[in-house]
């Protein structure tokens, strides 16, 4: 996959999550705008290959601000990394509006949890910057019965709507968006059949650090968030999105190496 200057070609690699919203989950991951540089920095000398900004909280329950406030929120934070460090930098928006402002200031890739269906020009504006995208699978009730096939359908269906607008299809990868209208039972049941995905054709990138579905507090949910990297490292997994670089990094090189 294609993401700025670099041509990720198989193996697994960690996407370093710079989260600039002050509501976020998990508060030992917040990152203040003047704090921003200081946290690529970190995240680049532990072994991230590309870069995560959110600037919007998506978790449960989360109060949803306005573009405006979104783009204000990351625009010099993302500039300035841009300017510092040569690795891919993706921006975690929704919103075309701030799509359009972050591809402007420099973003490599636009990592959409609705899967391009949020805002009608999504894809085009994508298309327009020659970007790279992630499209999330998400939906607004949550799942019920089977989870693939409506899993897969929408996916598809953004997948086509990405190819139509004419993203390249060297610049598209897949989430199966664990946590987002899913129960705890279908949050392990599509991260234990990850593998499944790749059936559509394209990359995936795995997103469930120190997430709810783990249990207990989110400050104790570095190991079961390692464990899951292992394991998308043996489902073939192109990405993982992960708050701590250097732990995750370690479990990748140590299953790679018992694979060997």
């Amino acid at each position: 996959m294609i993401i700025g200057n670099r041509n990720f070609n198989g193996g697994t690699h960690v996407m370093a999550i710079i989260n600039l919203t002050p509501d976020s989950f998990w508060q030992g991951s917040r990152v203040a705008a003047d704090n921003a540089l200081a946290a690529a920095e970190r995240a680049v000398e532990e072994g991230a290959e590309l870069l995560d900004i959110g600037a919007q909280s998506t978790r449960p329950g989360y109060t949803e601000v306005a573009a405006d406030e979104e783009i204000s929120r990351f625009l010099r934070p993302l500039a300035e990394i841009k300017k510092r460090f040569g690795v891919p930098v993706s921006v975690d928006t929704y919103f075309e509006k701030s799509a359009r402002a972050a591809l402007d200031a420099g973003a490599d890739m636009i990592n959409d949890v609705w899967g391009l269906t949020h805002d009608e020009g999504m894809a085009a504006t994508i298309a327009r910057y020659n970007a790279s995208v992630c499209i999330m699978h998400n939906a607004k009730e949550q799942l019920s019965g089977d989870i693939w096939g409506p899993i897969n359908s929408f996916l598809s269906r953004s997948v086509d709507m990405a190819l139509a607008a004419g993203i390249d299809k060297n610049k598209i990868c897949l989430d199966g968006g664990i946590g987002f209208a899913k129960d705890r039972e279908q949050n392990f049941e599509l991260l234990n059949g990850y593998e499944r995905l790749s059936a559509l054709g394209y990359p995936l990138l795995l997103g469930v650090s120190r997430k709810s579905m783990f249990g207990g507090n989110v400050k104790d949910r570095l190991a079961p968030t390692v464990e899951a990297t292992r394991l998308a490292v043996k489902k073939g997994v192109m990405f993982v999105r992960v708050h701590d670089v250097k732990e995750n990094i370690r479990a990748i090189s140590e299953e790679q190496r018992e694979q060997r």
